[in-house]
């Protein structure tokens, strides 16, 4: 096994364990009897610890290395499971977990995705950003499809997915344990810093990066946590939720061949297509709402997860293409930061459902992404390079 292709399945164990969480929500909803707003804050949780350590975490492996930031991330992302099987019967032991999940997945993506970058020089322009986010979609989408399952047929449904992703963490966590380090010598913090500064005050990381990257899991939150709960299915709700957060980042892994050919020929444009995919996705979703059919979320799943792969692997190429070797992890990290406030869509939703129909929300979130469309557009002199 190559050393990128076990860096990307420690990404894809942490992946993993962050998004199993999706589909216990009816768990912890109807059988453990916590109400709807504890158990959105629960997986709030996870973003509290997420924010910081992506910071933290880019910032010691471009010091201490990739390999000595990855192996206590494994463990730690072991032991959020852990503390989530024992915590079933306690709001904060729950909240707990899902802390440390966010901790794990913070300190993981900025260096795993540029330790997989720095493992992929071979394989020309742009394919350590296709990997990275080939790992993470598989992970974040095989996490929820295989704890929906369990959780849905087989018994303690809180306590099973759990056991699963210890032991997939463990086995993954031999494979990667010794790949070789590719930080050799650090640049001085000072030097780090001007060169962080200097990619993230670019113009096209200023216009094109931050508008478009909060969009990255806000379509996909918006497919996994917000349409199951407007349209619940009226068969296996559990396994029902599971699919469709499987489908919606199934489908980001799938576009991504697309993406990796458009790159090929024009690199900036693949961020465009994914706002495009954006706004086709919230038309498909404030259909599926205003019709009241379960089953039109799946199409609408399909497009937002096209949407997710679409964003994920245009701005991860393009930070790879505008920060240098010395501060990817870092410039990655901010990325990923700001990505994940798309994890803010579904409380977004529920405040905005209260004042308008959710229909028109979609309707709305779709105009927001046309705008972005026209914002984001790369100039023609960088659409042709």
């Amino acid at each position: 096994m190559r050393p990128w292709a076990r860096v990307g399945a420690a990404v894809l164990a942490v992946g993993w364990g962050a998004n199993q969480f999706s589909p216990l929500l009816i768990v912890y909803r109807d059988q453990e009897h916590l109400s709807p707003t504890i158990v959105t804050a629960i997986f709030g949780a996870y973003v509290v610890g997420l924010i910081p350590a992506l910071l933290l975490g880019a910032r010691f492996s471009d010091r201490l290395g990739r390999r000595r930031v990855m192996r206590p991330v494994l463990v730690l992302s072991a032991l959020a499971s852990v503390i989530l099987l024992f915590g079933a019967g306690s709001t904060w032991v729950l909240a707990l977990g899902r802390l440390v999940a966010g901790v794990a997945s913070g300190a993981a993506f900025g260096p795993g995705s540029a330790w997989i970058k720095e493992l992929s020089t071979d394989a020309g322009p742009g394919a350590g950003a296709r990997r990275a986010a080939i790992s993470l979609s598989v992970g974040f989408g095989s996490g929820p499809l295989v704890a929906g399952i369990l959780a849905q047929w087989l018994p303690a449904p809180a306590v099973v997915p759990y056991l699963v992703h210890i032991a997939v963490t463990v086995v993954v966590g031999v494979l990667a344990w010794h790949v070789p380090e590719t930080v050799t010598a650090a640049a001085s913090p000072g030097e780090r810093r001007r060169e962080i500064k200097h990619a993230l005050t670019s113009p096209e990381f200023l216009r094109r990066i931050v508008p478009s990257a909060p969009l990255v899991f806000g379509v996909a939150t918006t497919s996994f946590a917000v349409l199951p709960t407007l349209l619940p299915a009226p068969v296996a709700p559990v396994a029902s939720s599971g699919v469709i957060a499987g489908l919606t980042l199934g489908s980001g892994l799938l576009v991504q061949p697309v993406a990796r050919a458009l790159e090929r020929r024009r690199s900036p444009l693949v961020l465009t297509c994914g706002l495009g995919l954006t706004t086709a996705g919230f038309l498909l979703a404030a259909l599926s709402t205003e019709l009241g059919q379960a089953l039109l979320t799946l199409p609408a799943a399909v497009v937002l997860g096209a949407a997710y792969g679409m964003l994920l692997v245009g701005g991860l190429s393009r930070v790879e293409a505008l920060a240098e070797a010395a501060d990817l992890a870092g410039v990655t990290a901010v990325f990923y930061c700001l990505a994940y406030l798309g994890f803010a869509a579904p409380y977004l939703f529920a405040a905005v459902d209260v004042v308008i129909p959710a229909p028109v929300a979609f309707v709305v979130a779709a105009g927001v992404s046309v705008v972005l469309v026209v914002v984001t557009a790369p100039f023609p002199a960088r659409a042709a390079q």
